[in-house]
C-alpha cells in the first residue's frame, strides 16, 4: 500500500482515503506517522483508526490531552482558553457556561425557524436547471442558523460566510488559517462587545451574561471569543458538509432516497447514518499526558495521537457492511460527533438540521441528478463538498 500523507491537505483533494485507512485498520490500527515536508514543525504523529481505540482515547481525557497541545496536527494557539482546548477542570467551567445557551429546550425554539428557512432555500432551487447544491442549499441553511443564534446582523452574514470559505478552504491543514481567523476574531469582539452593551433575544447574549451555577466568573472577552472562533465554523461548515455529503449518498444510492420518500419514520436513522457516512470533522489530535501504550505501541509523553472518526465510522469490527449507505442502519453508535468530554455541543442542532431539510426535500422532489464533477474541500480537518452539481426533479416530473 502507497503511504498517504495525512498531514497534506492535497491528500484529501479527492475525498477521503478510504482505501488507505481500510488497509491502517487491518494492517496499522495504531501507526507512527513520519514527518514529511508538510508536517508541522517536522514531528511525527500516531494515526489511530480502529474504532475501539479511537472511542478509546476520546474516553481517557487525563492521558489523552486536548489542553497540552490542541486540538489539529498543528500545535493549537488556544490552548487553555478554548472550549476544545482544554480539558478539566478548566472545560467544565466552560461547558457549564456554554451550555446555558445549548439546553434541548433552546434548539428545541428554533425548529419552526429552520422550517421556514429550509422552505425559503428550496423555494430558489432553479426548475430543471443544473445548480450547485453546496452553496444554494447545504452551506446557506447551517451558515444563516448560526448567524441567529449568535444573533450576527443580516447585513454582516455573507461577508463571514466568506471568511469561513477561504479559511478552511486555504490547505493549510487547519480549521481556520491565521489570517482569516484574525479577521473572525476582530468581529467577534465587536460583536461581543454589542450583545455586552445591548443584549438581545438570541444565544450568544445568554452566554455573553451568563452566570456559573458554581459562582466562578462569566466568560471574559477571550473566552468568548474563542467561543465564537470555534461555533461559528464548526456550525456553518461541518453540517454543510453532512448535508451535501447526504445528499452525494443519496443520488448513488437510489433506493435509499426513494426508502425515505415512502417511509417518513426512517427520517431518524437517515439523520444518524448521514452523520456516520459523512464524519466531516475527520480527526481529532490529542497530546499524550505520560508514556502509555495502546495496541502494543509505545505512546511516548508528549507525542501527538490523532484519531480518525471517519475511519472509525467505516469499522466492519462495528458495523456490518460499513461502506454500504443505509438509512435504515441500526444500532449506529458513530462517532461522528465525537464522544466523552467533548461530545460535540452542537449535536442536537445539527441533527435538527439535517432531518428538516431532508424532510422538505423528500416532500417536494422525487429525486435528484448529478450533472457535473464533484470539487471536496481543500482541508485535511473538515472534508466535505465544494461543488454538487445537481438538477432537481419534482414529484411528476
Amino acid at each position: 500500500m502507497e503511504l498517504v500523507d495525512l498531514s497534506s491537505s492535497r491528500s484529501f483533494a479527492a475525498g477521503f482515503p478510504h482505501d488507505f485507512f481500510t488497509w491502517l485498520r487491518q494492517e496499522h490500527p495504531v501507526w507512527w506517522h513520519a514527518p514529511t515536508a508538510e508536517t508541522p514543525n517536522g514531528v511525527g504523529f500516531w494515526v489511530v483508526s480502529r474504532y475501539a481505540d479511537v472511542v478509546g482515547v476520546f474516553k481517557d481525557a487525563e492521558t489523552y490531552s486536548s489542553e497540552l497541545g490542541g486540538t489539529q496536527i498543528f500545535d493549537g494557539k488556544g490552548m487553555g482558553y478554548q472550549l476544545h482546548q482544554t480539558d478539566d477542570p478548566k472545560h467544565r467551567r466552560l461547558r457549564s457556561l456554554v451550555n446555558k445557551g445549548f439546553t434541548p429546550r433552546m434548539i428545541g425554539r428554533l425548529e419552526a425557524d429552520i422550517r421556514t428557512l429550509s422552505r425559503e432555500i428550496l423555494d430558489r432551487i432553479p426548475p430543471g436547471q443544473g445548480f450547485n447544491f453546496v452553496t444554494l442549499v447545504a452551506r446557506e441553511l447551517p451558515a444563516q442558523v448560526i448567524c441567529n443564534i449568535l444573533g450576527v446582523p443580516p447585513d454582516d452574514r455573507a461577508e463571514l460566510i466568506e471568511i469561513v470559505d477561504l479559511a478552511v478552504g486555504a490547505g493549510e491543514g487547519m480549521v481556520m488559517s491565521p489570517p482569516y481567523l484574525k479577521r473572525l476574531s476582530a468581529y467577534a469582539d465587536q460583536l461581543i462587545e454589542r450583545k455586552r452593551r445591548a443584549p438581545a433575544d438570541d444565544i450568544l447574549s445568554l452566554i455573553v451574561h451568563a452566570e456559573s451555577d458554581d459562582g466562578s466568573p462569566r466568560l471574559n472577552n477571550q473566552e468568548l471569543r474563542a467561543f465564537f472562533n470555534l461555533l461559528f465554523p464548526a456550525g456553518a461548515e461541518t453540517t454543510r458538509s453532512a448535508i451535501a455529503g447526504g445528499l452525494l449518498a443519496m443520488i448513488q444510492n437510489p433506493d435509499q432516497w426513494q426508502r425515505l420518500r415512502h417511509d417518513r419514520t426512517l427520517i431518524k436513522t437517515a439523520v444518524e447514518e448521514i452523520v456516520r457516512w459523512t464524519s466531516p470533522s475527520v480527526y481529532k489530535r490529542r497530546t499524550a499526558s505520560r508514556d502509555t501504550e495502546l495496541r502494543g505501541q509505545l505512546i511516548r509523553s508528549g507525542q501527538k495521537v490523532t484519531i480518525w472518526e471517519m475511519s472509525a465510522n467505516r469499522d466492519a469490527e462495528v458495523f456490518a457492511d460499513p461502506f454500504r449507505f443505509d438509512i435504515g442502519r441500526e444500532p449506529n453508535d458513530h462517532v461522528g460527533f465525537g464522544l466523552g468530554t467533548h461530545f460535540c455541543l452542537g449535536a442536537s442542532l445539527a441533527r435538527i438540521e439535517i432531518r428538516i431539510i431532508f424532510e422538505e426535500m423528500v416532500e417536494r422532489f422525487d429525486h435528484f441528478e448529478l450533472v457535473g464533477d464533484l470539487a471536496w474541500t481543500n482541508n485535511n480537518r473538515l472534508v466535505g463538498l465544494t461543488q454538487l452539481p445537481v438538477k432537481a426533479v419534482a414529484r411528476g416530473g
